[in-house]
């Protein structure tokens, strides 16, 4: 969700503002139409929509069009989570309203309370880093505070918010595993690359032999899901719940240090283009894993597993994005550069695995 949004036509793309209009009417929201929906920019994803209403303005939220794939863009999973942590979490915004009637807009969707902020994909503002005054360099402060928005949420009792029965977390990191080597084989079908097999052969031979206490877990924690305050860049809000679970909290900091590059990773790691952490004096992953140990309380032990697993995880969803793009599920010009990315990601993973990077 960013400060920055698309105003065109394009931006009631996914919405049937008739039926909206009609529906939230009978839910004693009034939609005022006087000014279209703005769709928010960021993410390949679920679509977000600022809407106004007779109280103010609230966030809808809907999966992207085409194609989902199974368990994701959940948007009943992501309103009972938002239902429940909002009290626990601060960071976390209200829920106002779930949908599940798919006539009124052709998905599923969600109300939730809108939160205006700064979110930083990519690349830091030019005027966020002129401004900044703190003593320390402007990466190594958000590094530092990602962790522990992370070790935060990791903390929560999930069963005195009502979230205790979530997922399955028995057996998750193994239900993980196979799951996401299932969706690798069907992604890339009768020729899957090299590197493929040898990252599905080493997780197979290095799973954990035991789990650890789960927790809830964000299972797409990274840098744009949090809404910044521009000023001081302090955390502001915690969003994109779709996927959250009760699982293992390690597979949470490993999939956000899969998306965590760093200046002398190879080039897909490079092509990412996901958080700046490559410049701006972040820490490095290391350093991120190092900080989150010692202020959860956590040992990292078999972490090299979860960075192998996550990265695998990375790899097979922006072929799946990719193959969206060639079967014309979408036509957005950066699609196509998903393929050679997810190859590449596949490599760095077996560079990980053989410990070449962390």
């Amino acid at each position: 969700m960013s400060l920055r949004q698309q105003t065109s036509q394009e931006s009631v793309q996914g919405l049937d503002l008739a039926r909206l209009q009609s529906y939230l009417g009978q839910h004693g929201i009034v939609l005022n139409l006087q000014r279209a929906p703005e769709k928010f920019s960021a993410g390949y994803g679920n679509m977000n929509f600022l809407i106004k209403t007779d109280t103010g303005p609230l966030v809808l939220r809907r999966p992207p069009l085409g194609p989902i794939p199974p368990g994701a863009n959940d948007m009943a999973r992501e309103y009972r989570i938002l239902s429940g942590l909002h009290d626990a979490l601060p960071l976390v915004p209200k829920a106002e309203l779930f949908c599940d009637d798919v006539s009124v807009i052709g998905a599923p969707f969600l109300l939730m309370e809108y939160r205006p902020g700064l979110v930083i994909g990519e690349e830091i503002p030019s005027d966020t880093i002129e401004g900044w005054q703190g003593a320390e360099p402007i990466g190594r402060v958000l590094g530092e505070r990602i962790i522990t928005v992370l070790t935060g949420l990791h903390a929560i009792d999930a069963e005195a918010c009502g979230l205790g029965s979530l997922g399955r977390p028995t057996g998750f990191i193994e239900r993980t595993q196979r799951g996401w080597s299932k969706r690798a084989h069907l992604t890339w079908g009768d020729a899957p690359p090299e590197a493929l097999g040898q990252m599905l052969d080493w997780l197979a031979a290095h799973a954990p032999k035991s789990g650890r206490a789960p927790t809830l877990i964000h299972n797409d924690f990274k840098l744009d899901n949090i809404i910044l305050d521009p000023d001081t860049l302090e955390p502001r809000t915690l969003i994109d719940w779709d996927m959250g679970t009760l699982g293992d909290p390690l597979y949470d900091l490993a999939v956000l240090l899969s998306y965590w590059t760093e200046a002398g990773d190879p080039e897909a790691m490079q092509e990412l283009r996901q958080m700046p952490t490559a410049r701006h004096g972040f820490p490095t992953r290391e350093e991120a894993a190092a900080q989150y140990a010692q202020a959860s309380g956590r040992a990292l032990q078999d972490f090299t597993f979860y960075r192998v697993l996550a990265t695998l995880r990375l790899a097979v969803v922006f072929q799946q994005l990719y193959r969206r793009y060639k079967n014309g599920s979408t036509n957005a010009p950066e699609f196509a550069r998903f393929d050679d990315l997810s190859q590449g990601l596949l490599h760095f993973g077996v560079l990980v695995a053989r410990g070449h990077y962390f």
